[in-house]
Parts: C-alpha cells; structure tokens; sequence
C-alpha cells in the first residue's frame, strides 16, 4: 500500500507528522549547508549544540516548564526509569507510594520493592485494570519519599483526569500522553516519557525533574543512572540520542503549528469522541475502559468474542488499518490515537467499524 492509504494505530512506535518526516527527509543528507546528516554529527559540535539548546528551549516553552525543574534528554526508555526513581529519591528502608492502575505501573511497582518498601496505595488489577481510583480512594503513607504513578495506561486504555493530591513529590509516567494537553510542571517532583508515542523515534527519554530531588542517590547507583549527574552534564555524560533529539525539535515544530499542548487537548478530545460516542452506540463493540478513565490516547474495544476480534483486525489490515490488535495481555482492540493521527483516520477507523457491525451483528 501506499503511505496515504495507510494508517498507523500502534501504540508505539507510533505515527509521526506527515510535515516532520518530509522536513527530516529533506535535510537528512545535507542539514543546513553543513554537509553532513544529522546521524553524522558529533554530539560536541557547534552545529549539534544548536539542535541540542533550540529543542530544549521548545521542550520548555511548550509545557511551561518553570526553572525550578530540568529538563534531560536520556537513553534506556521509560523502563529505566522505573529503576532509576527509587535509587535516586530513596534511600534503604524508605518507603514510596505506587498506584497500580496497568501494566507499566505494576512493573514499576516490582521494580522499586527492590530498593525501598513499595507501598501499593491503590489498585484497579482486581478489574483487569479498567478504571481509575478516584482521590478519596488512595491510602497514602504519611511517611512516602514519593507518589508514583502512569498518567496514561497504554495497553488497558485508561487515564487520570485529575492530578492526585498528596503530600509526597509526585513522580509521573507520562509516556503516552505528554504533549496532548497542559500540565502544571511544578506541582510535579519529576516526569519522565519515552519518546516514541507523542514525540519522536523510539531511543529518547524525556526527564523533567525539579533539582531538590537530585543529588540524593544512593552510593551504589550506577554512574549513568545518577539525575545529578545528568544535571551537571547537561545529559551529555556520554553520547546522547542525537537524531531522535532533532526530531523531538521538529515535532515541537509542528505542535505549535497545532496551537501546543492547548491546542492538542481540543483536539485529541474530538478525535476520541468521535470513536467513543460509536462505541457507546454499537451492538457489536464495546469500550473496555470505564467511561470516567478512558483515555483520549489509547482507545481500548472488544466485541466479547476473540474470534470475531481476529476476525475485524483481519479486516482492518485489508483497509489499510494497521495495528489495531490489543496488546498480548488485554486481547480485544487497540486504537492509539496519538497526536500526529490526523483525524481522516479517525473517521475511517469508525467508517470500517460501522462496515463490519453491518455484516457481523448479531
């Protein structure tokens, strides 16, 4: 098929701006008259320390970042991070609060039981993950370094609509939401999102941290694992993810193009309306997540049958809908609709849908 009969649902690595993909082809062999590809460059040169400084300035003014907070460019995906959290805001014996509202953030959970005392303070897992506790719900440990928690639930199709309350810095997994809508940076200790859903390729992670967190690692933290470190480097201890840094600059680009987070957050929200509102009318599909935490990225549905699941995602490759099949642990369906799905896909997701129901319902 060709490109523009192709639309791409993955959950990631997902869909990019038509807009960026052809800027980044057109300087891929020569950038600005220098001669060489970004790939190429040293990651010290004047010309690179110019994507380096320009994308972080972008990064800043886009989600308002106040001075109080850095912000990094690092490798390892947002699994690093969830090692990465605990060795540098807790020390032995300490303890931290974790919501486990899907998969990423069980895993975190597990992950950080092995360096502090994992205080699980609420949980959707009894649900098979499909909702999201309200605040009156969360057990918070008066003694907790930290409130963690996945803003979005990639493969359960959840999200928070509110940002908890409590005491403790907040540490958030926003992975598969930034850049969507505004976020109040300072009510946070610390952010961190991979890149490859709403901002570039897979390879880069953005950590956003306020610096009173940082410089409290453990002794035996791993030297690339350290946020001061990053701090004092300016993410530049070792080769960073370059390419994947000058692409994150040319989505910003094109956000602004969009009216930014502000502009997004319209956006997205009316194209999962229109997918919402089919759904809570269909007599063949139906939504998996509660209708308070569903998510405006990740739209999770099942017809209740898995042989007619196959069968519809079958279906959809012919129409050239690619990866609509649920994640291996949920099953069902999965339509990410990250920022740079414009909304033709949207409407032709819900188009093939309503095709289907036609010759399939019951």
């Amino acid at each position: 098929m060709k490109r523009e009969e192709v639309y791409n649902f993955s959950a990631g690595p997902s869909v990019l701006p038509e807009p960026v993909l052809e800027k980044a082809a057109s300087e891929l062999l020569n950038y600005r008259g220098t001669g060489m590809s970004v790939m190429e460059m040293s990651h010290r040169s004047s010309a690179f320390m110019d994507i380096f400084a320009e994308t972080k300035a972008k990064m800043k003014a886009a989600l308002k970042v106040p001075d109080t907070h850095e912000i990094l460019f690092l490798q390892g995906g947002a699994s690093l991070q969830f090692s990465m959290v605990p060795l540098n805001l807790c020390a032995e014996g300490d303890t931290a609060d974790y919501a486990v509202t899907g998969n990423f953030a069980n895993i975190a959970a597990k992950e950080a039981g092995k360096y502090c005392t994992v205080h699980v303070m609420a949980s959707s897992e009894d649900t098979k993950f499909d909702r999201i506790p309200a605040q009156e719900e969360l057990r918070l440990s008066a003694e907790a370094k930290y409130f963690y928690y996945c803003a979005n639930n990639t493969i359960f199709g959840t999200a928070w609509n509110y940002v908890p309350e409590t005491a403790a810095p907040l540490v958030c997994d926003m992975s598969s939401e930034i850049l969507s809508h505004p976020v109040d940076v300072s009510r946070y200790g610390l952010i961190f999102a991979g890149a490859q859903k709403n901002m570039a390729p897979a390879g880069l992670t953005v950590v956003i941290i306020d610096r009173a967190l940082a410089g409290h690692e453990r002794a035996v933290t791993p030297l690339m694992m350290s946020y001061q470190r990053m701090i004092d480097k300016d993410s530049m201890y070792n080769t960073p993810p370059c390419y994947n840094i000058y692409m994150l600059g040319l989505v910003l680009d094109w956000l602004e193009t969009q009216g930014g987070p502000e502009g997004m957050e319209r956006i997205k929200h009316e194209k999962a309306k229109l997918v919402y509102d089919y759904l809570d009318e269909s007599r063949l599909f139906r939504g998996c997540a509660w209708p308070d935490s569903r998510s405006d990225m990740n739209i999770t549905f099942r017809t209740g049958d898995e042989a007619l699941d196959a069968e519809f995602v079958k279906f959809s490759l012919a129409n050239g809908l690619q990866n609509l099949k649920g994640h291996r642990v949920a099953g069902g369906m999965r339509a990410s609709v990250y920022n740079a799905m414009p909304m033709a896909g949207v409407e032709k997701l819900v188009a093939i849908m309503k095709e289907f129901e036609v010759t399939h319902r019951v």
